[in-house]
């Protein structure tokens, strides 16, 4: 077996092998409205409510204290004790192009 083969499933084989990652994050509380900024020039929209509960509820300083982990591969809060992947993303966006 050769060591640097990977076990990736095809979103991880996107995001590592691509080099994709987050580089920016928008909040629009009044309009329920997260947006995920990527360095492709890419932007995921989310509606913040069905991201997360502990998002949802927070208020907007609470939500603009986030750091990208891992270079964009993930966001994590501190304050809230919440963390949310670029792969959870991905995997959201792909489930709802199969919905069209």
């Amino acid at each position: 077996m050769n060591i640097l083969e990977n076990n990736f499933d095809p979103i991880e084989s996107l995001i590592f092998e691509h080099k994709l990652r987050i580089i920016g994050v928008n909040f629009y509380q009044e309009l329920d409205l997260m947006l995920i900024v990527l360095n492709n020039r890419k932007v995921l929209k989310r509606n913040i409510s069905q991201v997360s509960q502990l998002l949802a509820n927070a208020q907007k300083e609470q939500l603009n204290e986030f750091d990208l982990l891992g270079g964009g591969v993930a966001i994590h809060w501190p304050k809230l004790d919440e963390d949310l992947s670029l792969k959870g993303f991905l995997q959201d966006e792909l489930i709802s192009l199969e919905a069209l």
